[in-house]
């Protein structure tokens, strides 16, 4: 389960860090560090954590204005009120959200990955688009504006992709090998074969060193700023992260520690942004793969 946990954790990690407006190794870090102090410490059996679409608007709206300073500023920030908040047993809180809730807010982030994939999913090149491309609406207009750049051979790549995901979940024999595995080993090799579609080399460099302690330049205007934004991160981590745990409990047939998962979730984000990473949360389709699997 761990194996399988990591496997889907290191694309989708890249990916949402790419959403975010940073760098793909942060991606990576987030994944390593606030994956392991959150799942150590934290008040579930099965919570698997890192980098989540809920985040990447606020990230990236927030490496625009202030850089990877202020993000780290603001990271150390949430993670502090999170230990707080599950001092105080804000998590109980909780058990109040009507289902519904729960529901709508899933579904508002599969919109959000939904709308960030359709550039790559086309194969747009969106280098000569000079507006913003942060909000969800801003992400559509330069689909838009940029629809003439449209490549058919990154379409097919990201359809055959999709297939796999779709399908290969059908063959009961089959399904302990992760569909996003084998889309990943597919689309690989279909692009080595010579099919047209950038990879992740082409647009970024990845870093091979280990990442050092990020300590950022701080005033006390940045923190004034920014704390709005910190508040925001925690907010989301504790209701996202306690509503996979609640989703987890539902799986597994058994209760978690909220408060214990809040603390857990502050620790997370401290050690992730002191590392380079970005704000991290329970990540639902991860802990679910997690149960899947027996991980426990």
């Amino acid at each position: 389960a761990g194996i399988i946990g990591a496997i889907i954790a290191l694309p989708l990690s890249i990916e949402l860090a790419l959403e975010s407006g940073v760098g793909p190794e942060q991606g990576i870090y987030t994944a390593i560090f606030a994956g392991f102090v959150i799942s150590f410490l934290g008040g579930s059996r099965v919570q698997i954590a890192g980098p989540t679409a809920a985040f990447a608007t606020i990230v990236a709206g927030i490496v625009a204005q202030n850089g990877m300073d202020g993000l780290i500023v603001a990271t150390i920030m949430a993670g502090i009120i999170l230990i707080i908040m599950g001092f105080l047993k804000f998590g109980n809180l909780i058990r109040f959200i009507p289902y519904t809730i729960t529901t709508g807010f899933t579904f508002g982030i599969a919109v959000t990955i939904l709308v960030g994939q359709i550039k790559d999913f086309l194969g747009l090149d969106t280098s000569a688009y000079t507006g913003p491309t942060i909000e969800t609406l801003d992400k559509l207009n330069a689909v838009f504006k940029c629809i003439n750049t449209f490549n058919w051979q990154a379409l097919v790549v990201g359809c055959v992709s999709l297939a796999i995901l779709i399908i290969w979940p059908r063959f009961k024999k089959l399904e302990k090998i992760p569909a996003s595995l084998i889309a990943v080993i597919v689309s690989v090799i279909m692009v080595k074969l010579g099919m047209q579609a950038k990879t992740i080399g082409d647009l970024y460099t990845i870093s091979s060193k280990l990442p050092g302690i990020s300590i950022p330049h701080v005033n006390i205007i940045m923190v004034k700023n920014l704390l709005p934004d910190a508040f925001t991160i925690a907010v989301l981590a504790g209701i996202e992260s306690l509503l996979s745990c609640v989703v987890s409990d539902g799986m597994i047939g058994s209760r978690h520690k909220p408060n214990m998962e809040l603390v857990a979730q502050g620790a997370g984000n401290l050690v992730s942004a002191l590392f380079g990473g970005i704000p991290a949360t329970g990540a639902i389709a991860r802990t679910a793969a997690n149960v899947k699997n027996g991980g426990r």
